[in-house]
């Protein structure tokens, strides 16, 4: 059988608090994790996009999203908690997780598990971000932006796409005057809204093969919240 491609995460070195017993209570320790994902699909056909990928991103969000949810007693429940995340996405077909403690003994004391997609409740849990026009009100966290005038009209058959890369034009500017990130993929404004950043969006990539998703800021906004879980839609003037 052709083995799966494969992402990991090895050697990821960071300090918390855990275990069960008294000693290990109200001080950090030392936990080392390693990660190994099997992917549905081959790498091979990526085409060299990020959006066809899983990003590595994912497994270091895991290990952070699982550590700052609870204090844990066991570094078991802690794997199990980081398998379920990673195999929330779709892409992730299999995972390998092995969390390691440091300080505890003369060398590492750890667990290693491996999960299927399927056999975990993956949590998935959404992050609410914002997905405003600018001046619709001042972002307060994780958003999304887009400036708020509509490009010149264009004409002929490449009309909608030239009329795009002009939003993308004012994007990258208002962008610049901000002082914020451009997000031009899925992979981009995902990470904006997990650590909590806002972003300009540059919409040609995405919605350039999508008429439905209209041409107006006003309207791309509306489309992209329709495709991202946690996305609140900040109406004009709100």
């Amino acid at each position: 059988m052709e083995q799966p491609d494969r992402i990991f995460l090895r050697d990821h070195v960071l300090s918390a608090e855990i275990g069960a017993f008294q000693s290990e209570r109200g001080r950090d320790q030392r936990l080392r994790f390693s990660l190994t994902v099997d992917l549905r699909d081959p790498v091979s056909g990526a085409g060299d996009r990020v959006d066809a990928i899983l990003s590595y991103d994912v497994l270091t969000r895991a290990v952070d999203t699982a550590l700052a949810d609870r204090r844990y007693d066991l570094v078991e429940t802690l794997a199990e908690r980081i398998a379920a995340e990673v195999l929330a996405h779709p892409r992730a077909a299999r995972i390998a997780v092995t969390v390691e403690k440091l300080d505890r003994g003369p060398g590492a004391l750890g667990v290693s598990i491996m999960r299927d997609r399927g056999r975990v409740a993956a949590t998935g849990a959404d992050s609410p971000f914002d997905i405003l026009l600018d001046g619709a009100q001042a972002p307060k966290g994780a958003a999304v932006i887009l400036p708020p005038a509509a490009p010149a009209e264009a004409r002929g058959p490449h009309a909608r796409r030239i009329a795009l890369l002009a939003l993308d034009q004012a994007a990258w500017a208002l962008a610049g005057d901000r002082g914020l990130e451009v997000a031009a993929t899925w992979t981009e404004i995902e990470a904006a809204a997990l650590t909590g950043q806002a972003v300009v969006w540059a919409p040609a990539l995405l919605a350039g093969d999508h008429p439905d998703a209209g041409l107006a800021p006003a309207d791309l906004a509306r489309w992209l919240a329709g495709r991202m879980r946690g996305a609140r839609l900040a109406e004009p003037g709100a």
